[in-house]
């Protein structure tokens, strides 16, 4: 029978181990107040609906409505019962566990037992490799890392490099003969082979400079190999084990993470002779992934060191550095869109590596340039017109496609203005109409991809009497405040609302157009937005409309001239608008553009239900009846052939949520917690 752990382990476990500290270990958390907010793990999310609360010591997702303590979390995260997940963290809180008896408790310490062994080889191994470096066949290796990466002794001793001989079993003779390690163990933390589980075992790593690999325990785990004799692989790994997961290490993240809690920045680099040689010139705050493109897993270790989560990529200026760029964006794009994480991208195009770069540039040089570097859908965009030649329609095409797809993915209004007045700029070379023109094509374009729900199927009673009371209000401001009336324009272009509700006040807004177009021509929305219409702006605010506006219905409208006459002849509750114009505007603003996205999100909140989904079980059995497109990595086939039959509901529930967090923006607005850009 297993004896249960003491109630007074339990309860230390969950007193000692913070519920933030341990959940930032698998996703990216970030602060917000007095909690933290991240992407729920527990269901197909994109979005920060996940809150994590240090006082409580509880977790909640908003969405799918998992929560509880650190235990829970790691119960469901890691699918580990209770005891495996009690131990586990009372180890790495230096917890004692009292009362376990029983063949699960002698198991866990066998496992335990079995990987202190491996530590204790892997670190033997470590100084074995560092003697070889320091004798006299070392010397070619050590001559390689002096003259060849001008890297110094107190650099090559903090980095405790080493020199694997070009001998067959070198190693292994010494680990057998000399440690008296067992075989299995020696064969299980991948330093030797067996070949075709024969006799023949011999070493891994041969005739390569090693740089040994660290936990954040500084504890050994594993260890990289560089061929010094054109031997392939370039670049050679340990192969996981039982204490080394390549996909959850960083290497030298140990010794960068108090500099990039410092510095408030990580910057990640290809290889570890980056890390190691920028490290030997101060750059004391850079890590690199392991051969495996990085995660979401690494870059939440990143973010527990950074408060304002500033993350700059720094890859080879090369195809393969371009690629793996863009690899990484794909994997933390939702992470970026929602400022979970500050992403930017440094590219030293006149440079192979921060390496070569640093050789004929001081430190301050390359900070500034980090500083500097730009956000990444800014990189994107420059990727996405570098080296195009627009004057082709096909290129030019393309391109346009490439700019929609990657805009219509920013949830905020305001941002994606931003972007498409630049790309406008790009594609116009200057000429300012045509780039007008360009940016009108590809905010309806960017409307298209994203659906803006005007149906009016999708609105609610209540919310009719409220629009026309919002609507109003703009056409009062636009009469009486006219220095916002340009503002109220270019508003209405960011919030894309094009069109008024109520049908009176459309007409009223089109009256006010006609008259503006009358006294300023016919253009003079467009003229407006020139650098050199500051004349021209001043005639556009001059204009009194509420003298016009009599005159045009009773000869165009004269059914409709009662209507307005509560905006010619307005009351007090009007007016008490003008106390403070330009904050209720916003406010009012925020409200009818809300009015829009609770209508995208009940159109996508049907369109979601309408869809049939294929479980799992539906995948494995098309997997089945076609057993010739079945490889060894089932998971993954069977992953994407689920994402591929549900693709539209997947695009609906991210748009749904995508939403959602617009409307929380707009509330924020409204509420006066925002300044407009």
């Amino acid at each position: 029978m297993v004896h249960s752990i003491h109630p007074r382990t339990i309860q230390e476990v969950k007193e000692k181990a913070d519920i933030v500290d341990v959940i930032s270990e698998h996703i990216v958390l970030k602060k917000k107040g007095k909690e933290f907010v991240g992407i729920c793990p527990f269901h197909d999310d994109n979005k920060p609906s996940m809150t994590v609360s240090p006082s409580k010591q509880f977790y909640y997702c908003f969405s799918c409505g998992a929560g509880g303590n650190s235990i829970k979390f790691l119960m469901e995260f890691t699918r580990a019962n209770f005891s495996d997940v009690v131990l586990t963290l009372a180890k790495k809180n230096n917890i004692n566990v009292e009362n376990l008896e029983g063949p699960q408790v002698e198991a866990y310490k066998k496992q335990l037992s079995r990987k202190e062994e491996l530590y204790k080889i892997l670190l033997v191994t470590k100084n074995w490799f560092k003697s070889q470096l320091n004798n006299s066949l070392g010397l070619e290796a050590m001559k390689y890392l002096i003259s060849n990466r001008k890297l110094n002794n107190k650099i090559i001793e903090n980095f405790e490099l080493g020199f694997a001989p070009n001998s067959w079993n070198d190693l292994f003779i010494y680990l057998t003969k000399v440690e008296k390690f067992p075989i299995n163990l020696i064969l299980a933390s991948g330093l030797a082979i067996s070949k075709d589980n024969s006799d023949k075992i011999y070493d891994r790593f041969r005739n390569r400079l090693i740089v040994p690999i660290y936990d954040m325990q500084r504890r050994v785990v594993a260890f990289g190999g560089r061929s010094l004799d054109g031997q392939e692989p370039k670049y050679l790994n340990s192969p996981e084990s039982e204490v080394f997961e390549k996909g959850k290490m960083l290497f030298a993240f140990e010794k960068a993470s108090s500099n990039i809690r410092k510095r408030d920045k990580a910057i990640i680099v290809e290889g570890y002779f980056d890390v190691i040689s920028l490290h030997s010139k101060g750059i004391t705050n850079s890590v690199a992934s392991l051969g495996t493109a990085l995660n979401k897993y690494q870059i939440s270790q990143i973010c527990r060191c950074t408060d304002n989560k500033n993350i700059i990529l720094n890859f080879d200026s090369d195809n393969a550095g371009i690629k793996a760029t863009k690899r990484v964006i794909n994997e933390v794009e939702s992470l970026s869109l929602y400022d979970q994480i500050n992403l930017k991208i440094l590219q030293l195009s006149d440079f192979k590596d921060p390496d070569e770069y640093l050789n004929s540039h001081s430190p301050e040089d390359y900070f500034n340039l980090i500083d500097n570097s730009p956000f990444w859908i800014d990189w994107e965009i420059d990727q996405i017109f570098k080296d195009k030649d627009l004057t082709k329609s096909e290129i030019f095409q393309s391109v346009i496609s490439s700019l929609v797809k990657l805009l219509s993915k920013l949830p905020q209004s305001s941002t994606r203005t931003h972007y498409l007045q630049k790309v406008s700029e790009q594609l116009s070379k200057g000429q300012a109409r045509l780039a007008i023109q360009f940016e009108q094509d590809l905010r309806n374009q960017v409307k298209g991809f994203r659906w803006h729900g005007r149906s009016k199927k999708f609105e609610q009673p209540n919310e009719i009497s409220r629009r026309e009371k919002n609507e109003s209000e703009i056409i009062f401001y636009y009469l009486y405040c006219p220095d916002l009336r340009l503002f109220i324009r270019d508003e209405f272009c960011k919030r894309e609302i094009n069109i008024f509700n109520t049908k009176y006040i459309q007409i009223l807004w089109e009256a006010i157009s006609k008259i503006e177009q009358n006294n300023l021509g016919l253009n003079y929305l467009n003229d407006l937005k020139k650098s050199d219409s500051q004349i021209l702006q001043k005639d556009f605010s001059a204009i009194n409309l509420i003298s016009f506006l009599p005159d045009y219905f009773t000869l165009n409208n004269p059914e409709l001239s009662n209507k307005i006459n509560i905006f010619i002849n307005p009351n007090e509750l009007f007016l008490t608008l003008l106390s403070n114009p330009k904050d209720n505007l916003l406010g009012t603003l925020s409200l009818l553009e809300k009015y829009n996205s609770l209508k995208r999100c009940r159109h996508l909140i049907e369109s979601w239900g309408s869809q049939r989904l294929k479980t799992l079980e539906n995948c494995i059995s098309i997997l089945i009846d076609n057993p010739s497109s079945i490889s060894s990595n089932s998971h993954k086939e069977i992953d994407e052939l689920f994402k591929d039959l549900n693709a539209d509901a997947i695009k609906f529930q991210e748009l749904y949520y995508l939403e959602r967090k617009h409307i929380k923006f707009l509330d924020k607005q409204r509420c006066g917690n925002f300044i407009a850009s």
